[in-house]
């Protein structure tokens, strides 16, 4: 199991990386939580990680801290949560957000975020009530700061586009929470204004 990749990050794809370890590089899918705290391409970054081994491959997801990949593999254990919607909910929602979302059993937090319906959002809650729940004081203190994107280059809001694709919104969605992004804005502060249009959605 690789459970710490400490390295250069070579691309910033949201929401995939490379990061080159000795070498070697590494395709990390990451959620926006992780993404918006990245520092620049060619500088060093270290990611608590988790391995999935699947028949058609094995992928490897990154996190900024150990609280995000707890909740990750929280997420992972409850029926119908596959990977990608467990980056979704951390992408939407922040560790502390989720912990309170738990805490509170409030639905309503959880049904915005893409790929999860009500039904699915109830069992969240209930799953991870005894799981989250012990774990509230350390995870409602879990915040990442904000790093200010790069000023905004050419593609950059097809670099926005794609990862709200990616993350579950449809293009209709994504284009729609796009339209009052500020033309200087960076791709990661581009995206979290999105999402944050989209949870208003």
């Amino acid at each position: 199991m690789i459970g710490r990749l400490a390295g250069i990050l070579l691309e910033k794809n949201p929401p995939q990386i490379l990061v080159d370890v000795h070498g070697v590089g590494y395709e990390v899918d990451v959620p926006m939580s992780t993404f918006y705290g990245l520092p620049a391409t060619g500088q060093p970054v270290t990611l608590h990680t988790h391995l999935a081994i699947r028949e058609d491959g094995h992928l490897l997801y990154g996190f900024a801290t150990q609280e995000e990949r707890a909740a990750f593999r929280q997420l992972l254990k409850v029926s119908g949560i596959g990977a990608r919607t467990a980056l979704a909910v951390l992408s939407g929602l922040s560790v502390s957000d989720l912990a309170q979302a738990v805490a509170l059993q409030e639905a309503g937090r959880l049904v915005k975020v893409p790929g999860i319906g009500k039904k699915t959002a109830e069992r969240l809650l209930l799953e991870l009530r005894d799981k989250l729940g012990q774990a509230l004081p350390t995870l409602a203190g879990a915040r990442l700061a904000a790093t200010p994107g790069a000023a905004l280059p050419a593609d950059a809001k097809s670099d926005i586009l794609n990862a709200l694709l990616a993350l579950g919104y449809n293009e209709r969605e994504a284009l729609g929470a796009m339209k009052g992004l500020d033309q200087e804005v960076g791709v990661s502060e581009g995206i979290r204004l999105a999402l944050r249009q989209l949870s208003k959605a």
